[in-house]
């Protein structure tokens, strides 16, 4: 019974970490999904200017800001659609990233 028990959550466990394909915009983790701040400005300079100082490459989903484990590949896509291939962690909301495409 016990190890029936643990298989289970041992399986319950691998699924939850299993790889998924995410599609969305690069933005930054301090202006999400809007970029007013600068106003006049396109969106990748945004991106680019926040990402300077303190805030960290992240993907808009249309709903939710996922913050992303790697911070180098995202500055070509910033404000650009893409397909980032990656395991989720729920609790920190950060996509562990595989690897990173244009979308469409």
């Amino acid at each position: 019974m016990k190890r029936t028990i643990l298989l289970g959550l041992t399986y319950a466990g691998m699924l939850a970490a299993a790889e998924q394909t995410f599609t969305g915009v690069i933005t930054d983790t301090m202006c999400g999904k809007s970029h007013d701040m600068m106003a006049g400005q396109p969106d990748e300079k945004c991106v680019a200017a926040c990402v300077k100082g303190s805030s960290r490459y992240a993907l808009y989903d249309g709903k939710t800001v996922l913050q992303l484990s790697d911070q180098k590949t995202p500055a070509r896509f910033a404000a650009k659609r893409v397909k980032v291939t990656g395991t989720l962690n729920e609790k920190t909301q950060t996509i562990k990233v595989v690897s990173m495409e244009a979308g469409n």
